[in-house]
């Protein structure tokens, strides 16, 4: 996906934000600027915004030395959402366990992006956003994939929102459950130990992408990952920056977000903010 002026806008927003996170001094925030401006007048070469996304974080990463600035952000995303584990279980149960309800959990998950918002009240957050539908729920093409599928891959996007997943994943026990996080820190996006934290590997198996980027770049993806993304029976994609890298992907994806983004809320064709549960297109879920 083509980056848009409005992306490097937010991309420039969200390096502020990290440096002040990373380090104190002005003269550190003024070098990750003077840096980040260079960059993005540079756009154009870059492949789409994940991938510039990634060079503007190294440049936070290089001038404060901390390697991950939202580190204390997804450990207090990740005690919120476990403190209101019970809770989405209950509200799941309350909705017959259905798996609209279980698919719609894990999408209501994505508001917890650290990437768009700033000290999100998850609690208050969660309460409104569960009852709210789907704009787009290609549900029966995904029953008809179910039907066949042994294994599904979860492509994980926020650390946060990894708790969410957890539900949906639980929900899909029958099946081989794959969820797959970023290389290393990048934003506050998932990886590894966020994952673990999350109590994911009780009904999942972890992998890594071997990919460093705010999205699942398949160029730059391990030969583990790529295998398991194309011999997949299902692959789920959540949030924006994975529909960024992997929207223009052949094989068939079923796309979970909030669109937060209202380039992307446009292209999908809702409202900002609408949660969209949508299948790429193609009449198969596999190649």
């Amino acid at each position: 996906m083509k980056i848009f002026p409005d992306c490097l806008l937010c991309m420039l927003r969200q390096v502020v934000e990290a440096s002040r996170m990373a380090a104190e001094e002005h003269e550190v925030h003024e070098k990750i600027m003077d840096d980040s401006l260079k960059i993005i007048s540079e756009y154009k070469k870059y492949r789409c915004s994940p991938d510039l996304c990634r060079v503007l974080h190294q440049a936070v990463k290089k001038h404060t030395g901390v390697a991950d600035p939202y580190m204390h952000i997804k450990e207090r995303d990740i005690k919120a959402a476990l403190d209101l584990y019970p809770q989405l279980k209950r509200f799941l149960e309350k909705k017959g366990n259905s798996l609209y309800w279980a698919l719609k959990t894990a999408g209501t998950g994505n508001i917890i992006d650290s990437a768009l918002y700033n000290n999100v009240n998850m609690e208050n957050c969660v309460k409104e956003e569960l009852e709210r539908e789907f704009s787009i729920c290609d549900m029966e093409i995904f029953e008809k994939c179910l039907k066949a599928a042994k294994r599904i891959l979860i492509i994980g996007d926020n650390a946060g929102e990894t708790v969410f997943d957890r539900i949906l994943a639980e929900h899909l026990q029958e099946f081989e459950i794959i969820y797959a996080v970023r290389s290393e820190p990048i934003i506050n996006d998932v990886t590894l130990s966020d994952a673990y934290a999350s109590g994911l590997d009780n009904c999942t198996k972890i992998v890594s992408t071997g990919c460093n980027v705010p999205g699942a770049v398949l160029e730059e993806c391990s030969t583990e990952f790529t295998e398991i993304f194309h011999n997949a029976d299902i692959v789920i994609s959540k949030g924006l920056g994975n529909h960024e890298t992997l929207s223009d992907q052949d094989r068939g994806i079923f796309f979970l977000l909030k669109a937060k983004c209202p380039v992307i809320a446009q292209k999908l064709g809702v409202a900002l903010n609408d949660y969209v549960f949508k299948f790429n297109g193609n009449t198969a879920a596999k190649n």
